[in-house]
């Protein structure tokens, strides 16, 4: 898969560049379900069209932008976890657009015209929800005449878990709330943030988002090695591993991930008073 950087200075170049396809449109923040759907609704379009398969998302998020950096996005996932995500779902090129002011400011038509016309896209997928163009003023209902009629356009409903919506904004809400157990059932797979080793402590990688506090059991992973642990979340954003971490996690800079299996205990304070000694090889947020 081939992951391609968008910028108003390359823009024409990546046009020339670019051939026929099917594309899947949106955010994508944590792939949950109901971007899977899109993903694989795309995916059975291009293979029926013999076109291949390419995605549009966006960086950063809109509302930071929007706010002028004052709206912090609790992103779920960062840009080189949906690109490995991606390439496992067959997709053949995955387009990241520069988003900022001039792009926001686009019309709809405009939008169309310049980021899916020109890139060779004959037919649009996306969720029922999805938006584009100067305040979000373009939708899946007028993507087609927006395009002069030239694109073929398929919307994916609502994709619910419970009765529940699956979205981004309940999976933040979730872990706001402290509710591990309960992803899996919208992402599709448990919940897991990226962190770096470096031989004395665990730095949480950027675009990761940590549980509200409490006691948690988790599962931590470095390479083909994996152990089973409890940590603690506490409210200035640090995690307190129950034990110390294993000295098997020994590489300094390696990747570890920490899958998040179950809360155990909301109220942390007396987990807290009787591990002070842990405290030297806390997680912590780089």
């Amino acid at each position: 898969m081939e992951t391609i950087y968008l910028n108003p200075g390359n823009l024409p170049y990546w046009q020339h560049k670019a051939k026929q396809s099917v594309m899947a449109l949106g955010f994508f923040d944590g792939i949950h379900k109901g971007h899977i759907e899109v993903i694989q609704t795309a995916l059975q379009i291009a293979k029926e069209k013999n076109l291949p398969l390419t995605v549009m998302s966006f960086f950063p998020h809109p509302k930071t932008v929007l706010s002028n950096g004052k709206t912090k996005v609790d992103y779920l996932m960062p840009l080189s976890d949906k690109e490995k995500l991606f390439c496992e779902f067959g997709v053949d090129t995955f387009y990241i657009v520069e988003f900022d002011r001039k792009f926001s400011s686009l019309s709809p038509e405009m939008f169309a015209a310049k980021y899916l016309i020109n890139f060779g896209v004959v037919h649009a997928v996306a969720g029922f929800d999805y938006t584009y163009g100067f305040r979000g003023a373009g939708n899946m209902e007028r993507l087609k005449s927006d395009s002069g009629g030239i694109l073929e356009v398929t919307k994916v409903n609502k994709v619910e878990c419970c009765g529940e919506k699956i979205s981004s904004t309940c999976i933040r809400e979730k872990l706001s709330n402290g509710h591990v157990e309960d992803l899996p059932a919208f992402l599709g797979r448990p919940y897991r943030i990226s962190c770096t080793w470096d031989g004395g402590a665990l730095k949480v990688k950027p675009y990761n988002t940590l549980p509200a506090p409490g006691r948690y059991a988790v599962t931590l992973d470095e390479g083909y090695q994996s152990q089973e642990m409890e940590v603690i979340v506490t409210g200035e954003k640090e995690l307190i591993p129950l034990p110390i971490i294993s000295d098997k996690v020994t590489k300094s800079d390696a990747d570890v991930f920490i899958t998040w299996n179950q809360r155990i205990l909301e109220d942390v304070k007396d987990s807290i008073n009787e591990n002070k000694w842990i405290h030297s090889s806390k997680f912590s947020f780089v």
